[in-house]
């Protein structure tokens, strides 16, 4: 029962975000060496839970974040208060030259054969000078929080935000809050953060105070440094979860606090044909979504469309089964509009989840 999460009833938030925020810059199928406009979304991997988790699931949540006064500060904030996230706020002045930044993520979206390309301006990034002490924990957390989450990309940024991350999980702890993390590894990032020895002892310390995490086989093998099969290894369907549950015994050897770990499952067929699944393990026992046939429209997001329904539904008390189908469907959707962050309704994702449309294989 995903009550050994011992999930509190109540709260002032139902959950918390910590994270950088974001805008992604997207100039549709044209590649930015030939695009001429971009739409912005506003984005941020611990941010996109939050955001989902509000909109579609009619949650109250939070983002503990930082944020620079200027234009695009004021673009980001006005994006977090559409999506109903409450804001905990580190503010900084631009300087009108150099910064700090709101960093730039710059993603095409790819088409057919030609996969999506995504690269970063994180350059002087307010987030990345985020240092503990900068947040009142205590005072954030006092109304009651129900669950606490952040995730690999903001751990990456800095030195610093790591430790802000470890105070976070340890305040949300002693509050009473399930925490949880989306390892979410990004090779990018860390290796300018001092690399793959880095990444596992920094994110270890972290994990040791989580109850749930998100994270595929690579993420398991390079963030926590627990041996898998050869993440190359081509000839396994990547719709087989038998290496990652092969894993999680290692996984909840290092780490027995532990309690879920889950991943959604994507075997890419062009830029536009997924088939999409997701596997959990719930204390103890494996739970595998259906496999469906999706046309992408925009990838980007759908592993936080997942986090997120699972989430709501260990929140709302479901049976692991249907917490896992509720993200998978969730991921699922999102991946049909544009932006990182869900356009769907909760009767949409509860439709598809019971086996709605798109052909679903069992």
């Amino acid at each position: 029962m995903s009550s050994a999460l011992n999930i509190r009833r109540e709260g002032e938030l139902d959950f918390l975000s910590l994270g950088a925020l974001v805008h992604r810059l997207d100039p549709g199928i044209v590649p930015f060496r030939k695009a001429t406009e971009c739409a912005i979304h506003v984005s941020g991997g611990e941010f996109n839970v939050a955001a989902n988790l509000s909109d579609c699931f009619r949650m109250k949540t939070g983002i503990a974040s930082a944020m620079v006064d200027y234009p695009i500060g004021d673009l980001i904030a006005e994006r977090v208060r559409a999506m109903g996230v409450r804001p905990f706020y580190k503010h900084f002045e631009h300087d009108g030259v150099c910064g700090p930044n709101m960093a730039t993520v710059y993603s095409d979206r790819g088409y057919g054969v030609r996969p999506p390309v995504v690269f970063y301006n994180r350059c002087n990034e307010a987030a990345g000078q985020l240092k503990p002490g900068d947040f009142d924990w205590k005072k954030i957390l006092s109304g009651g929080v129900r669950w606490a989450h952040s995730g690999g990309i903001f751990a990456a940024l800095s030195a610093t935000t790591a430790e802000v991350a470890v105070e976070m999980m340890k305040a949300a702890k002693e509050a009473g809050a399930v925490t949880s993390f989306d390892l979410n590894f990004r090779e990018k990032l860390w290796k300018i953060s001092g690399g793959a020895d880095k990444a596992v002892e920094t994110i270890g310390r972290i994990v040791e105070h989580v109850d749930v995490l998100v994270g595929n086989e690579e993420d398991l093998q390079k963030g926590l440094g627990v041996e898998g099969p050869k993440v190359e290894d081509k000839s396994k369907s990547k719709l087989d979860p038998s290496a990652f549950v092969e894993m999680i015994g290692k996984v909840v050897k290092k780490y027995p606090q532990v309690k879920v770990v889950a991943t959604t499952l994507r075997e890419v067929h062009s830029t536009n044909r997924h088939s999409w699944s997701a596997v959990a393990w719930v204390n103890g026992k494996t739970h595998t979504a259906p496999t469906a046939e999706l046309d992408v429209y925009d990838r980007v997001g759908g592993g936080d469309g997942f986090a997120a329904g699972l989430f709501y539904g260990l929140l709302s008390g479901e049976s692991p089964e249907e917490a896992v189908k509720l993200g998978w469907a969730h991921g699922a959707l999102l991946t049909t509009f544009p932006g990182d962050t869900t356009m769907a309704t909760l009767e949409q994702v509860r439709a598809f989840a019971q086996g709605g449309s798109a052909r679903i294989q069992r």
